[in-house]
């Protein structure tokens, strides 16, 4: 095939180790940041990130050739070491062992979009494991509800 032409958007979940509230208002804007530009120099973009202390929430958009699960690692184990050294950050930061990952249809993006950037108002009244949950169920997938944290 001559050319190829794609769009992949991504809701892209994982919370801190334990659910720790390792990110504070001080350090979650420097992260999202800093996630951005791993992102680009991982064939991908950042179109939106948020978050709370416990965890982050990002829509993103991927190459064809790029897998969610090596970007999503990349994210991550760069960002860990990032937050380790961080002025700020914390050190022993770990983030969860998993991640949860959703496609988003184009004309969703913009609803998506405002959802990640209300996180603070949106977890004022769903925690985290509820809010999570809550999204599994919407997309059909299936968790064993006592270990779908771990």
């Amino acid at each position: 095939m001559g050319h190829t032409f794609t769009h992949h958007l991504f809701h892209v979940v994982f919370s801190t180790k334990q659910r720790r509230p390792w990110l504070n208002e001080g350090i979650r804007p420097r992260l999202y940041q800093y996630l951005a530009g791993v992102a680009r120099r991982k064939q991908g973009a950042v179109l939106c990130a948020g978050g709370t202390e416990d965890h982050v929430h990002l829509l993103v958009s991927l190459q064809a050739n790029v897998s969610v699960s090596a970007f999503v690692g990349a994210l991550k184990a760069n960002s860990s070491r990032w937050l380790a050294r961080e002025p700020g950050g914390t050190g022993g930061f770990a983030w969860q062992a998993g991640y949860s990952s959703f496609t988003v249809s184009r004309s969703n993006a913009k609803s998506v979009a405002a959802y990640i950037t209300r996180q603070r108002e949106h977890h004022s009244k769903l925690s985290f494991p509820a809010e999570l949950a809550k999204l599994l169920r919407k997309h059909g997938i299936p968790f064993e509800p006592h270990h779908y944290l771990d």
